[in-house]
């Protein structure tokens, strides 16, 4: 194989980030050893220049003079339709639909960026599928495809050849994940480095955290308890002591958290334990057991367990997730990062 031909799908109102994620992880790829290296292109309906949700504009790059989307006839290895605000107009359009299912016949590996899935569900090719995209879309996407399996939470999922990633910059983390497929961990690892990004956050991370959740429309008593909860991670967050803390009853307490959290008090201290532990884990040197209790686990088996049923992977699997610390100038391996 003398390369692998990455052929990256846009139209009118694509996010310029869904595109740039895979483009620059893939170029830096090649820079770093690669081999075979990757050959990206970018087609359009008619080889037309597109204009991204942010305004700017984005030509057909590296196909044949008449080789518009509908012209592209060679062997693909990885297709990559992006998303944006202008997916669901892309997803009516049949001719690029059409396409899109007549190119995934050519393709070894077919994904989707955020809200690309829209076009690949259209196209037919995601039926009986378990798949993701960004979570303010996936309850539309999952009631206009009943015969979808939508899940909202990860930040990409692999279901056989077809790959989705969730919101945005979660198309980052799904092409560290086929690079590492294609090239090994150590290829893989120098992208990580290059765009100063986790390799790799796992696939079934959550897209949205409790760190960065909204909050303005929560009731204010829950707003307290919640800031209570954070502020005290290592603290007494049984159900009748946030109740004492609150000043309600317990039953009250279960209310107010189904109706505005859509969870029970106990699992949403343990969700917060969970997220609090990860950040430790992944930013810091800490023993797991000093994370543990810091972040209130009675045990380290505890926490191991509140891991596998948030991100499917132990503690010590997601902190060997992250890059490594370098110091500028030293080499690392065969993935030296040159800019």
């Amino acid at each position: 194989m003398d390369e692998r031909l990455v052929l990256l799908v846009g139209y009118d109102g694509a996010e310029l980030l869904d595109i740039a994620c895979v483009t620059s992880c893939l170029d830096i790829a090649n820079r770093i050893g690669a081999a075979p290296q990757y050959r990206v292109l970018l087609a359009t309906p008619g080889r037309r220049t597109v204009t991204c949700d942010s305004g700017l504009r984005l030509e057909a790059d590296g196909l044949e003079a008449d080789e518009a989307l509908e012209q592209f006839n060679r062997p693909v290895d990885t297709l990559v339709v992006s998303g944006g605000l202008g997916h669901e107009r892309a997803a009516a359009d049949p001719v690029l639909v059409g396409h899109v299912r007549r190119l995934a016949a050519l393709t070894r590996r077919v994904s989707s960026a955020c809200t690309g899935a829209t076009v690949l569900a259209k196209a037919g090719l995601l039926t009986g599928r378990r798949v993701t995209t960004h979570w303010m879309y996936a309850d539309k996407l999952a009631a206009s495809y009943p015969d979808v399996q939508v899940d909202a939470y990860p930040i990409y999922i692999r279901d056989g050849d077809i790959a989705t990633s969730g919101g945005v910059t979660s198309a980052l983390d799904l092409t560290l994940s086929f690079i590492e497929e294609d090239h090994g961990e150590t290829v893989a690892r120098g992208v990580a480095m290059g765009t100063v990004a986790y390799l790799q956050r796992p696939g079934g991370q959550s897209q949205m955290s409790m760190f960065v959740s909204p909050r303005m429309s929560w009731d204010l008593l829950v707003r307290r308890i919640r800031d209570h909860v954070v502020s005290h991670l290592d603290g007494d967050l049984t159900t009748p002591a946030l109740a004492r803390f609150a000043g309600v009853s317990e039953r009250h307490l279960g209310r107010l958290f189904l109706t505005y959290l859509e969870q029970t008090p106990a699992q949403y201290v343990r969700r917060v334990r969970t997220e609090a532990a990860a950040q430790l884990a992944g930013s810091t040197e800490l023993p797991l057991g000093a994370v543990a209790r810091q972040c209130g686990f009675g045990s380290t088996e505890s926490m191991r367990q509140a891991f596998l049923d948030r991100y499917g992977v132990p503690p010590s699997k997601y902190r060997s997730a992250r890059p490594p610390r370098v110091r500028p100038g030293i080499r690392q391996g065969a993935a030296e990062i040159r800019t």
